[in-house]
């Protein structure tokens, strides 16, 4: 039994939609990659971004060396991946602050990739600051290079790298960062208030005394980041 003109006009229609449809699909599928402009994020850093964000110098300087005072972190030789993230992380809520919430939010994601890959290749100076308590150091290294077996707690070290040089392309360096910075972060994780990390940091910070918490962040700071960042792999 032969199919009608209008039964083979319906096979055809059918036909052609799905042919369009697979080559929509590999058309998409072979689409290239956009590669993060760092240039352009340099832009975004000094300036600001189109969205509505300000320039992310007046915080944390062009250089991303920030003011020195702990308020911001720098910023500088950070993982690019690790920065993009946390700008995310702040645009969608799962990480919160008052300011740096609607800076995300003001961001294209192609305006956090470009300024996460900026920051991510600057070299700037570590400014001079003041010698925390040798004491304080000291336990702050064994946390950091040991752990502690009696509050079941491992090594900074493991998920941070040797010195605290960071692992990338998802953990943060610690080495060299302001301790004010590192020890607010951790209290707020201790407190539920940073929810970005619950199954590690999270869990973490809940095993530190404020003490312990000075410590590790004092010792990472004054560690000798210039060093380390030399023997690391390119970001």
């Amino acid at each position: 039994m032969s199919a009608g003109p209008l039964a083979l006009n319906h096979l055809n229609v059918g036909v052609t939609a799905g042919i369009g449809i697979l080559c929509l699909g590999v058309a998409a599928a072979q689409s290239p990659v956009r590669e993060p402009i760092a240039a352009r994020g340099a832009v975004i850093a000094a300036q600001g971004a189109a969205g509505g964000a300000p320039a992310c110098a007046q915080c944390h300087a062009y250089n991303g060396a920030s003011d020195g005072s702990g308020a911001f972190p720098r910023l500088a030789g950070q993982s690019a991946s690790y920065l993009a993230k946390e700008l995310r992380d702040y645009a969608s809520g799962v990480r919160t602050n008052a300011v740096m919430t609607p800076i995300a939010k003001g961001l294209s994601p192609d305006d956090t990739a470009d300024v996460a890959a900026y920051y991510a290749n600057v070299n700037a100076p570590y400014l001079p600051l003041a010698s925390p308590d040798p004491l304080l150091i000291k336990r702050g290294e064994q946390l950091a290079t040991n752990g502690d077996a009696a509050m079941e707690l491992q090594s900074c070290n493991n998920c941070h790298g040797p010195g605290g040089a960071g692992e990338l392309p998802a953990i943060p360096y610690l080495a060299g960062q302001y301790a004010h910075y590192i020890a607010f972060q951790l209290t707020m994780w201790q407190r539920g208030f940073r929810n970005n990390s619950p199954d590690a940091m999270a869990d973490i910070a809940k095993r530190l005394g404020a003490q312990d918490i000075a410590a590790v962040a004092a010792y990472y700071q004054q560690v000798d980041a210039s060093a380390l960042a030399a023997t690391q792999p390119a970001k």
